[in-house]
């Protein structure tokens, strides 16, 4: 039995790394500087909280297939509690009128869709109720305890415990699930370690965002159009969420200069509105519940401690967005985050203080995380050009467009999608397979002047809706 020190309670990775871990037999504290935790009163942590420390939380969140396969097997009384709070599933097959014949691993391709916050108090509720596990709210760690590698000794310093204003407490393993804004990298380099490897790529995109709910009696809101629609300089999605909310995202390039008039609300509709998914759901007559929530200046960003020479230090390891922090267009990060949580539950008692734990951590890290990080930079490359040049078009871009659209016909080629953007298959494995190659060539020669990301208004509408 190991004891675990969690750094970061405000997020997903800290909270299911210490349920996983002590449903493991092994003892967990948890650190968190915020005073409180989450709740069952959704719309008052949803709406209501301010947390500076997690300033996604009020984003839009989905949870992939990966994330629902990994807590229904895992911890199914948390899936459980999400749904009783109100979360809801849908399948990607769920979009054809006719719910084309089942398939072995077509229950991967299912989402939950519920805000953050549903997510975050399942998992609070789950870990209140462990023996093996202490929650200490208000109470930051303020730096690691470091024991230096003895002089001429091979291998480097190991972290054997945290220090808070209440005093150190020891432990077998620390594991940083402060975020990107943590403090380990300053912490280690003020106890003489080499620094982290970052590996850093800016996104160019500016993401608005605004809460509402469906009227009452509604039900669910449309199953068409397709809640994501891009074109050659915006974007705009529509997150269902639990309990009747949703949000609406509008996403521009964040040198555009209609920017920062999609921060007022009645600029913000108008052009939400320009979109089909958009247009859909605003149709509805659904009650604002928030202004619009800005974020810009994201980036993908990958944290190793280890380099070229090893570990960078021993007895520490990174989940959630200290090791990957990705932008969340493909909404990867909570999946990537309870794989990392997991895989430190399951290996918390295989002598965690030792370079070679540090090593195998990372190289896990390489070949199950990192591969996703790649494919989301891609992705985010792609995006961002495409709004920086205003469309120009390739080849290859329309290519990849036919694909996306070509699968809104094509129930196989769906699938191929579906399991690239579930986790459950890797888009060169996914995407080579020749039926689906055959599929798509079909769809698009039946198509000769098929246009892609064709969605939303062109330049003159788009300056006109925003003042610009």
């Amino acid at each position: 039995m190991a004891h675990v020190l969690v750094i970061g309670g405000g997020g997903v990775g800290g909270l299911a790394t210490a349920l996983l871990t002590a449903r493991q037999g092994h003892t967990v504290e948890l650190f968190e500087r915020d005073t409180r935790a989450p709740g069952t009163a959704l719309d008052r942590d949803s709406f209501g909280w301010h947390r500076p420390a997690v300033p996604q939380a009020a984003q839009p969140h989905v949870l992939l297939g990966a994330a629902r396969t990994l807590l229904r097997r895992e911890l199914p009384d948390v899936y459980a509690e999400m749904l009783r709070l109100g979360a809801r599933e849908r399948s990607e097959l769920d979009w054809f009128d006719v719910r084309p014949p089942a398939r072995p691993g077509d229950d991967d391709l299912v989402m939950v869709q519920a805000r953050r916050i549903v997510l975050e108090s399942a998992l609070v509720t789950a870990l209140r109720a462990e023996p093996g596990a202490v929650l200490h709210h208000g109470g930051p760690v303020t730096g690691l305890e470091v024991e230096r590698a003895a002089a001429g000794a091979a291998g480097p310093a190991r972290v054997t415990g945290v220090a808070t204003a209440a005093g150190v407490r020891e432990g077998d393993l620390v594991v940083d699930a402060g975020g990107r804004r943590g403090g380990a990298e300053r912490w280690l380099a003020a106890a003489g370690c080499r620094p982290p490897v970052v590996e850093r790529h800016r996104t160019g995109l500016a993401y608005f965002c605004r809460w509402y709910r469906l009227p009452e009696g509604t039900g669910e809101g449309p199953r068409r159009p397709w809640s994501v629609a891009g074109g050659a300089f915006s974007g705009c999605a529509v997150f269902p969420a639990d309990n009747g909310t949703f949000a609406v995202t509008v996403f521009v390039h964040t040198q555009d200069p209609t920017r920062s008039a999609l921060r007022d609300p009645a600029v913000f509709e108008r052009a939400a509105r320009a979109f089909p998914p958009g247009a859909a759901w605003l149709a509805l007559g659904a009650e604002p519940l928030t202004g619009v929530l800005a974020t810009a200046s994201l980036d993908n960003r990958w944290s190793a401690l280890v380099d070229e020479r090893g570990p960078v230090v021993r007895g520490l390891v990174p989940v959630g967005d200290a090791v990957t922090h990705t932008n969340p267009t493909l909404g990867q990060g909570t999946s990537l985050a309870l794989w990392a949580a997991l895989r430190v539950a399951r290996t918390a008692d295989r002598d965690t203080g030792s370079a070679r734990y540090a090593a195998g951590h990372h190289a896990w890290a390489v070949r199950t995380l990192k591969p996703w990080f790649d494919f989301q930079v891609v992705a985010d490359e792609a995006v961002g050009e495409r709004f920086a040049t205003r469309g120009a078009r390739t080849g290859r871009t329309r290519e990849a467009a036919a694909l996306f659209d070509c699968a809104l016909d094509d129930p196989e080629v769906m699938r191929a999608r579906a399991r690239v953007r579930h986790l459950a298959e890797r888009p060169e494995r996914a995407y080579a397979d020749p039926e689906v190659r055959e599929r798509v060539a079909r769809w698009l020669e039946a198509r000769p002047h098929y246009a892609p990301n064709a969605a939303g208004p062109d330049r003159a509408e788009w300056e006109k809706l925003t003042g610009g």
